[in-house]
């Protein structure tokens, strides 16, 4: 019963989200960080102020994520997403929701939402620990994880990282595509549709 509600509530939150980035119109201002839409920064000409707009091709209308949202995280580009496709040793993870990822994502990659990989973390390599251990997880033969999300507005992956490293996942062996589903598509790379 406890699996059902936690499945229906992640279903819902899921559909919110995304109905939400789906509605917002282009032109509509973004925030840069967390609760500001601006920044002043002075040039040799006087002041500009830099500011964030929905675009067509956006993906969502979250705020700017840092390159490393842990310490200890490697960031990587396409180039390296495309070769840790071929490495036995590494999963690459689309870690959004899964309304999003049948629409849509890198071929070769595993979903595993966000919301579920606390609890999923034995797909990674790591082991359950008895209750009552000062860990929950023995992740000292875990495999390289290359996580993405939508883009790099989008919380969905970094929140994953800080759950993993949270239940003892090394941060070293995260390595983070924060251009995600945007820059994929962007740069014309091929997807696969229909994937859960």
């Amino acid at each position: 019963m406890k699996k059902l509600l936690i499945a229906a509530i992640t279903t819902l939150a899921s559909q919110l989200a995304w109905s939400q980035a789906a509605t917002i119109a282009p032109g509509t201002p973004l925030n840069i960080f967390e609760g500001k839409k601006e920044v002043v920064i002075q040039t040799s000409k006087g002041p500009i102020t830099i500011t964030r707009v929905m675009t067509p091709c956006a993906k969502n209308g979250g705020t700017l994520q840092p390159l490393i949202p842990v310490p200890g995280i490697v960031p990587v580009t396409e180039t390296e997403i495309i070769e840790a496709l071929g490495d036995q040793n590494v999963l690459v993870v689309d870690m959004r929701d899964s309304n999003d990822r049948v629409k849509g994502t890198i071929p070769g990659s595993i979903g595993i939402p966000y919301t579920e990989i606390a609890m999923r973390m034995d797909e990674l390599g790591c082991k359950k620990l008895p209750d009552g251990s000062k860990q929950k997880w023995d992740c000292s033969q875990a495999k390289k994880v290359y996580g993405f999300c939508n883009g790099p507005v989008c919380p969905q992956s970094p929140s994953a990282y800080r759950a993993m490293v949270r239940e003892g996942f090394p941060a070293t062996k995260i390595h983070y595509y924060r251009g995600g589903m945007l820059d994929w598509e962007a740069l014309g790379l091929t997807t696969v549709k229909g994937e859960f």
